[in-house]
């Protein structure tokens, strides 16, 4: 029933979004990218949430929601005590977001509420939130498997519980409705130097793939790839332009990993080399 992911001393299980993590560890675990809306409790241990330079601890007994957002870092360390971090966490994806949203009764949800620019929320110690994941916690030791209800059961209370918490994030769990749509020119402008597939952005924008497409096409004649190569060649004109920087520094910070490849395809657009257009300058 465990499952390794091949680090010594780790275990993690997966019941339906449900994921319950042990590590007995000396070093510092790190999930570079949140790829789902989440709901993190530390049983032991400390979980460390990094966005734009912002910093939100977790500590054990503590719980947070995490939105969608692949800028949030975190790091996970064991207690002090015994080098042990353990945790729950609860995934709503967007196929269960989108099966709640069809299913429940909206007449009294929020309407004028805007999505929060910041992605870590800590949830206050309450009843609800106690009860939820002390009910969860006996599968740590158990082989014991959860029915299918129970689950659905508990990741209803999971995302209540959110919901409960704050109104803004209506706004962030159900962006694929038409009230609250992630703006997708305005988050590729934000994100462009990013290496994000199309399925990531469709990902973190609250779509689908398909829907990604049909809306990019009203946007732009460009592929979405097309379109981030194109905006990062002309953020790194205009500092070459006006020599806000070196040339190596401008390729990494607009999002070009090879400075061969950046280099041809300046080239290409503006007809001279980066170097050339350096020289050059604005005058």
């Amino acid at each position: 029933m465990w499952k390794s992911n091949g680090m010594e001393g780790h275990r993690t299980i997966n019941y339906s979004d449900i994921f319950l993590n042990f590590y007995h560890m000396g070093d510092t675990v790190c999930d570079p990218r949140i790829k789902e809306h989440s709901l993190i409790y530390v049983c032991s241990g400390e979980v460390v949430l990094s966005e734009q330079g912002k910093v939100i601890r977790v500590k054990e007994g503590e719980c947070a929601f995490i939105r969608r957002d692949h800028l949030v870092r975190m790091d996970k360390y064991g207690s002090a005590a015994d080098g042990i971090y353990q945790s729950i966490v609860l995934r709503f994806s967007r196929s269960f977001l989108m099966d709640y949203y069809r299913k429940c009764d909206k007449s009294e949800w929020p309407r004028e509420v805007k999505r929060s620019k910041v992605s870590v929320m800590k949830i206050p110690s309450r009843p609800d939130v106690v009860s939820l994941f002390e009910s969860i916690r006996p599968y740590f030791r158990t082989e014991e498997k959860p029915d299918a209800e129970w689950l659905r059961m508990k990741m209803n209370e999971g995302l209540y519980i959110v919901l409960k918490t704050a109104s803004h994030v209506y706004a962030s769990l159900f962006d694929f409705s038409e009230y609250w749509k992630i703006d997708l020119l305005g988050f590729m402008e934000a994100n462009y130097m990013y290496e994000l597939s199309q399925e990531e952005l469709a990902l973190y924008t609250g779509r689908s793939l398909s829907s990604l497409k049909r809306d990019f096409k009203k946007i732009s004649d460009l592929s979405p790839r097309k379109w981030l190569v194109r905006k990062r060649l002309e953020a790194a004109h205009d500092r070459i332009v006006n020599r806000r920087g070196k040339i190596k520094d401008i390729c990494a910070d607009v999002g070009f990993k090879n400075l061969a490849h950046f280099s041809k395809a300046y080239k290409s657009v503006y007809g001279i080399s980066p170097t050339d257009s350096y020289r050059k300058g604005a005058g």
